[in-house]
């Protein structure tokens, strides 16, 4: 048995494992670094605001398609297209820059439009990615969960190194340092590949699509609750991401590696506290440490709003992010549990899409309101989330799914 069991870990490692590392290492880039870019090229919150929007509006139109074009032609085939076009536009945009002054019109289009383009390609990628590691966690049975928690330990250890690294590089090496290494771990990605086997090309064609991933959520009241707490959390936590740099940078005087490394320290006790979930699923169920993880983040997230220093900045973040994690380790098993297999991709890419639609609203709002303000938005946002959380976990009390699962 330990044999076998060995034997199963190599094969993830090589299949799932090391192409969702390059890919998130690349994601954890484009989401934190380009930001960074932005600010460092225009000089100019509302515009570092704007770009985040920029960034995240093509990502949801690109889970219209997403699902379906995963469930139709394979993860590796869309992984491998998505990360080869992303290292090219990074590439593309890195020539121009070299040849561009700072805060000119020229520049200003190319890092808006880098940061829409890059969007789109990340989400096709992503989907993709999650597609393989649910169907490895499927297999798994009653490990689930410890499948899905080394997945959020990889997307964890990227964001760990992603923000600190796209700072010290556009500090130290410029635009064309940062792009460079995101084009190079795009390639990496594609070359690896996952290698896991997906619904045949047979499959009806209208199994497929946004409508079939709607129906099978809302015939899965557990998700389709958790989903609402979810998205509902998702307001403060993109404010958090769209204001943090702006906030370290422009109010607290702090450099952009400061601000990459507040979401390396994040990420760093996201991985504890997604380390800690594993062993307490098995002990205590999902539902228990769900709503644990819950108040955790909801009243970290209040907390945030009246920190004034960067270390309770970097401190309190990473709370969120903490409590973020083991949300995320019972939300993937749950998801990765209860959906049908043919069904899969295109369920996702409804479920990631509803979660993604307060990260372009999180920018607009960043862009509008000036940066001394923002602590009160924060709070308002940190008030819905803790009403979000509050309102899920107690009708989710009432479903066996989340109350009884564990391993």
């Amino acid at each position: 048995m330990p044999d076998a069991a060995a034997r199963s870990t190599a094969s993830l490692r090589r299949r799932i494992y090391l192409p969702r590392g390059a890919d998130a290492a690349a994601f954890a880039m484009t989401t934190y670094g380009i930001p960074l870019l932005v600010l460092a090229t225009t000089g100019s919150a509302a515009l570092t605001g704007l770009a985040f929007a920029l960034e995240w509006i093509p990502r949801i139109g690109a889970f219209t398609v997403a699902g379906t074009l995963v469930d139709r032609y394979g993860t590796a085939r869309v992984f491998r297209t998505a990360c080869l076009a992303r290292a090219l536009v990074v590439l593309a945009a890195a020539a121009v820059l070299t040849v561009l002054e700072t805060r000119t019109p020229a520049a200003t289009v190319t890092v808006m439009l880098l940061a829409a383009s890059t969007g789109v390609l990340t989400e096709f990628s992503f989907v993709a990615a999650e597609t393989a590691g649910s169907e490895a966690s499927r297999k798994a049975g009653d490990r689930a969960h410890r499948v899905q928690s080394v997945l959020l330990g990889i997307d964890q250890t990227a964001t760990l190194a992603g923000p600190a690294i796209s700072g010290l590089l556009l500090e130290h090496g410029g635009p064309a340092a940062m792009l460079g290494t995101l084009a190079s771990l795009s390639l990496l990605a594609a070359a690896l590949g996952p290698r896991v086997r997906t619904a045949p090309p047979g499959v009806a064609s209208a199994k497929r699509g946004l409508r079939a991933g709607w129906a099978t959520l809302g015939s899965l009241p557990a998700l389709a609750w958790l989903v609402g707490g979810l998205v509902v959390s998702n307001g403060a936590i993109a404010l958090l991401q769209a204001a943090v740099p702006v906030v370290i940078v422009t109010e607290l005087d702090h450099s952009s590696a400061d601000a990459g490394l507040i979401w390396s320290a994040a990420a760093i006790a996201s991985l504890l506290a997604i380390t800690a979930s594993r062993r307490a699923i098995d002990r205590w169920g999902l539902w228990p440490v769900g709503a644990g993880a819950a108040t955790v983040a909801a009243a970290a997230t209040f907390a945030v709003a009246q920190a004034d220093t960067y270390r309770s900045y970097l401190l309190l973040i990473a709370i969120v992010m903490a409590g973020e994690g083991s949300l995320t380790v019972v939300f993937r098993t749950l998801r990765s549990r209860l959906i049908p297999p043919e069904v899969f991709a295109s369920t996702l890419a409804v479920t990631v899409l509803l979660l993604l639609l307060p990260f372009p609203a999180a920018g607009l709002l960043v862009a509008a309101v000036p940066p001394a303000q923002l602590g009160h938005a924060i709070t308002v946002a940190a008030v819905g989330q803790a009403l979000g959380f509050a309102v899920a976990f107690a009708r989710l009390r009432t479903l066996p799914a989340l109350r009884t699962s564990s391993a």
